[in-house]
C-alpha cells in the first residue's frame, strides 16, 4: 500500500513539474499578435481557385538512331491544359462508380 502512495506522489510531482516547465517556456515565447497584426483579405476579396480540364502530356518519341532526350527537352509536368475545356458529364446507362463491379458502358 505504501508503494502505491509513494508512486502516486511521484507521478503527481512529475505532473506539477511538467506544468511549471511548460509555463516557463510559454513566458519566453514571443507575444501573440494583436488583432491589427492579423492577416487581412486582399482588396479584391478571397482568391478563387481555377478549374481546368487536364490531359496527359506524352513523352516525345525519339526515332531509332536519334539522339537521346535531355532533361531540358522533357516537360516539367505529366499533364497539360486540355484543348477541350468542356466537363465530361455522366451519361445515363453508362458505368457506375470506379470499382463498382459493373460491366462498364452498356
Amino acid at each position: 500500500m505504501t508503494a502505491i502512495v509513494v508512486g502516486g506522489l511521484i507521478v503527481a510531482g512529475a505532473l506539477v513539474w511538467a506544468v511549471r516547465v511548460g509555463m516557463r517556456v510559454m513566458d519566453q515565447e514571443s507575444p501573440r499578435p494583436t488583432p491589427e497584426q492579423q492577416p487581412k483579405l486582399p482588396d479584391g476579396g478571397a482568391v478563387r481557385e481555377m478549374r481546368e480540364m487536364r490531359e496527359p502530356d506524352e513523352m516525345p518519341r525519339v526515332e531509332r538512331g536519334g539522339s537521346r532526350l535531355m532533361p531540358y527537352e522533357i516537360h516539367h509536368s505529366g499533364s497539360r491544359t486540355g484543348k477541350d475545356q468542356k466537363r465530361k458529364r455522366w451519361l445515363p446507362g453508362s458505368s457506375g462508380a470506379f470499382g463498382s463491379g459493373g460491366p462498364g458502358h452498356v
